[in-house]
């Protein structure tokens, strides 16, 4: 069988088809949505999780489609051999037989609000011109013509485009004799990036107004599927949309449409020849869960079989994290108290965290407390649903990381974090402490710093290893050297001045107990390691005069540090 080329970054379902790329058929999606028969519909899911992919279906299959002449535009080879067309002469008799407009908001990502609003103004300017055949028809009065010219033309008038969504579907069915179906995709990315730009407030006047005369009142709305990451609460922008249906990662509508499913990434591996590759790509992306459905994100099943088709030996990589700042993780670990670092730290060594969940927020909400952050990353695709209760009317949630590369999103942000944070740190009182053999100082120093920090124990020593790389970097006169050759042995970290005759130099090796009762036992056997080890005498051959060999041993936030006295 012939292997079709794999898409990455394609978002329309026609270009897929036509160029013949491999395409997870996700149509059966048209037949809910018909079934549903919701008036509006919202669904959330987190992004590169295929919602526009999945609007350009929905308008490629109900749209009454026209070319610039106004000529009808026949699309129904797309869905020849797809799910959909098994499905029925009650469903494919509405191919094709509606006016749509295809609206994304997903550009409006600028520093003010009048850049932010200019640029959603040229989106909807972009959709009246791909319906201007409007123009030379019969259907429109001389007044809607020239509103609609001036809308297309970017006219610097406000109360225009507070209207010209639903001005548009008016004119669309006046011409077609049939209500219009409306899709808008990333409702909330005009609203997350005014939230973090500072002026929130007026974008969620214009979107408010754009959705309720285009949603709400309405007459030309035969249905409209709005998409987004969060469920933006009624009283934010949805106020009076009694008619509103939405669907977010914990209902069970539409919970196969959005992702991977275990036998669609099954069934693509093997039309790669890439099944000996399963347990590796459900090791890193696997781990959502949508309804009671186990998917898998698809933005990275994509990029990581086209890798591995053409090196099979390479690494798996964080592709989805990689497509954003993930600003939300830095401010969560940024704003942490203490309770919340000990849940990070819950969550970094796989165990989980329960919360209650709130579905509709606000971005005004989310700083609000640390449990709102907790939602947000739940909603956005950073954490996972394990199992759920209800008490007293709220659900809770026990929440874990999904997957290796979402844990590795925490990992560095929390790396990133602690480098940040050791600038301010004075470290000068534990490289004295070193220096004069004062162990109880220096690990009171340790530990100190451990317990204000942000750990994850899964890693052991290596942990340990780069928590105090960190820390030491940059602290004194000294070159940080990490685990470089010396001796017969393999020291973890060497301290050593540029200056020899004068300098020194300080050997630390690190050891992780299993518990706190093991710490002294483990510190007796690394001192006794250093010793055979031999570690010190490569450095006083080269002639430092003064060469002193520590054993740091850790367990969780606790430090025990011991030196090898000369003999």
């Amino acid at each position: 069988m012939e292997r079709k080329r794999v898409p990455i970054g394609y978002e329309d379902l026609k270009e897929m088809i036509e160029k013949d790329f491999y395409y997870v058929d996700k149509t059966i999606m048209l037949k809910d949505l018909m079934d549903s028969g919701g008036k509006v519909t919202l669904i959330t899911r987190p992004r590169r999780f295929g919602k526009t992919l999945n609007l350009s279906m929905i308008r490629r299959f109900f749209e009454d489609e026209r070319n610039g002449r106004g000529e009808p535009v026949d699309n129904s080879h797309i869905f020849a051999d797809l799910a959909i067309s098994k499905c029925g002469h009650a469903y494919m008799v509405h191919q094709g037989k509606y006016p749509v407009i295809d609206l994304s908001l997903k550009s409006a990502k600028q520093v003010s609000f009048q850049l932010a609003y200019g640029e959603l103004k040229k989106r909807i300017s972009e959709e009246f011109k791909r319906h201007q055949y409007l123009l030379s028809g019969e259907a429109l009065t001389e007044k809607e013509r020239f509103d609609y010219r001036r809308i297309m033309d970017v006219a610097d008038e406000p109360q225009l485009y507070l209207d010209s969504v639903r001005f548009l579907s008016e004119c669309l069915a006046k011409h077609h004799g049939r209500k219009t179906i409306i899709l808008i995709d990333e409702y909330d990315v005009p609203l997350e990036n005014a939230y973090f730009e500072g002026f929130y407030h007026e974008m969620t006047g214009f979107v408010r107004s754009l959705f309720e005369s285009a949603l709400k009142t309405n007459a030309h709305l035969e249905f409209a599927v709005v998409t987004g990451c969060l469920r933006i609460s009624r009283e934010s922008i949805f106020t009076g949309l009694n008619n509103l249906e939405i669907h977010s990662v914990l209902s069970p509508h539409y919970s196969n449409a959005f992702g991977f499913t275990e036998k669609e990434v099954k069934t693509m591996l093997a039309r790669y020849d890439l099944s000996d590759k399963y347990e590796e790509l459900q090791e890193w992306y696997d781990g959502y869960r949508f309804g009671q459905q186990e998917i898998y994100n698809p933005w990275s099943v994509l990029n990581y079989v086209k890798t591995a088709q053409a090196d099979p030996k390479a690494f798996p990589k964080a592709y989805w994290s990689n497509t954003s700042s993930n600003e939300i993780i830095r401010e969560l670990i940024e704003e942490a108290d203490h309770t919340t670092k000990a849940e990070i730290e819950i969550l970094m060594d796989k165990g989980t965290i329960e919360k209650a969940i709130h579905e509709e927020i606000t971005y005004g909400d989310i700083h609000q407390s640390a449990d709102n952050l907790w939602n947000f990353l739940f909603f956005t695709g950073y954490l996972k649903a394990e199992g759920q209760r209800l008490e007293d009317g709220e659900l809770y949630l026990t929440m874990a990381i999904p997957n290796l590369e979402i844990e590795m999103v925490y990992r560095r942000s929390i790396i990133n974090w602690f480098d940040q944070r050791m600038k301010q740190v004075d470290r000068i009182p534990l490289v004295k402490a070193l220096e004069e053999g004062d162990c109880e100082e220096a690990a009171a120093f340790l530990s100190a710093q451990l317990m204000d920090t942000i750990s994850y124990f899964d890693c052991g020593e290596s942990y340990y290893h780069g928590f105090l790389a960190g820390l030491l970097k940059n602290a004194g006169p000294y070159l940080v050297v990490s685990n470089r050759e010396s001796g017969s042995g393999r020291p973890d970290l060497i301290l050593k001045t540029a200056a020899i005759r004068k300098g020194r130099v300080l050997i630390l090796e690190l050891k992780a107990a299993k518990n706190a009762a093991e710490m002294e036992k483990k510190c007796a056997e690394a001192l006794r390691q250093v010793e055979e080890q031999k570690y010190a005498e490569p450095f006083i051959h080269e002639g430092y005069p003064k060469v002193d060999q520590y054993i740091i041993c850790f367990y969780r936030k606790e430090c025990l540090v011991a030196k090898m006295e000369k003999k």
